[in-house]
């Protein structure tokens, strides 16, 4: 798969966790699929600086496997162009979304799934420190049994919900939310993050992933010519 195919694999998978979002198994299953394409597209990189710097790293390429190539040809270019990957990656996720991405990617190599989904309410327009909170509806195998059940659990815990979040907008003179602008999206936790909603997430990834390849084919240009 190209680079270009699974940046575009990301993009249509972003669209069904939308779709079926806050369905838990459906959303698992794209965001799934979603974390597969990061890491094809992170090979995708490290496969053309391979072919360009002709390493010819024998093995499936990683970041890894090419830096130790790299260092036993003490191909300086090459070397240079992992250390400034390296620091690069780490720019790209300073931000706490990105950043969770990633703590998700390292979740699901090391323990083959996804960490466990849950379903929150959110005012739809968002502010800064705003509320959310966990809807417990029944699952069948991962899957809502019907959207109504969650409706209803909705309407139940909304009164509380909307006295908290509004309480909290009134305090920093923003507008109030009413029922008509709360919405229930799938939510997860990883690593050192808590309540990130998963389709904004992987929304904003998606350009993280872009200039991570635009800038390396830069830099790897620039590097071999």
């Amino acid at each position: 798969m190209s680079i270009e195919e699974a940046i575009g694999k990301c993009e249509i998978t972003l669209k069904q966790i939308k779709q079926y979002d806050p369905d838990p198994f459906y959303v698992d299953h794209f965001f799934n699929q979603y974390i597969i394409s990061i890491k094809d597209i992170i090979t995708g990189i490290f496969e053309e600086a391979n072919r360009d710097f002709g390493l010819f790293v024998s093995k499936k390429v990683s970041e890894k496997n090419f830096f130790e190539k790299a260092k036993m040809k003490n191909d300086v270019k090459a070397i240079e162009f992992s250390e400034w990957y390296s620091t690069k990656f780490i720019e790209e996720h300073k931000n706490p979304y990105p950043d969770f991405i990633n703590e998700v990617y390292y979740y699901k190599n090391r323990f083959k799934k996804l960490p466990e989904i849950k379903i929150m309410i959110r005012a739809s327009d968002r502010y800064k420190d705003d509320i959310n909170q966990q809807i417990i509806v029944k699952l069948s195998n991962m899957k809502l049994r019907s959207r109504d059940e969650l409706d209803v659990e909705i309407k139940r815990q909304l009164p509380i919900f909307l006295e908290i979040i509004n309480d909290k907008r009134k305090k920093n003179s923003e507008p109030k939310v009413d029922e008509n602008k709360i919405i229930a999206s799938a939510f997860m936790d990883a690593g050192n993050y808590r309540d990130i909603e998963i389709a904004y997430a992987a929304e904003i990834y998606i350009p993280v992933l872009k200039r991570l390849v635009e800038e390396s084919r830069i830099k790897i240009k620039e590097l071999t010519k």
